[in-house]
């Protein structure tokens, strides 16, 4: 089996243009937006706007339905790639074909082979990742 996981410091992340891909193969329309800024420049967290290719942006929100008038997402339509199974066939064609180009800001993503008959989980220090076989655990 394989598994995507992160190699350095910082977090497991796609960029927009794994994210926009995993999507199409998916048959996911998906609508990107950015936190909307005041006219001093100052980000609003509570109003988005539309994500326009090849702005300058360092998080990037997807939704399956596009902003209400007021710019906002509707309830039930976030997508988030941190939701996407690690083992997902998919999410693994698309590290495969785009490489360092499916990179988060903060990832350096790798795919992991591991025997397909054990329990797994990943482990996570800082961000860096590593897969491990589950263990039963208490306390």
């Amino acid at each position: 089996m394989k598994v995507v996981i992160n190699k350095c410091f910082g977090g497991f992340g796609l960029s927009h243009k794994a994210v926009m891909r995993y999507a199409e193969i998916k048959g996911i329309t998906l609508f990107p937006f950015v936190d909307a800024r005041s006219k001093t420049g100052m980000l609003e967290f509570d109003r988005h706007v539309p994500y326009i290719e090849g702005d300058d942006a360092f998080i990037i929100y997807y939704s399956t339905k596009p902003l209400t008038a007021d710019g906002k997402y509707e309830k039930g339509s976030y997508f988030s790639e941190s939701e996407i199974a690690r083992n997902d066939i998919d999410l693994v064609k698309v590290v495969k074909e785009l490489g360092e180009k499916a990179n988060g800001s903060c990832a350096a993503l790798e795919i992991i082979e591991i025997p397909d008959d054990i329990q797994w989980e990943i482990d996570e220090y800082d961000g860096m990742e590593s897969i491990s076989e589950q263990y039963r655990s208490w306390g």
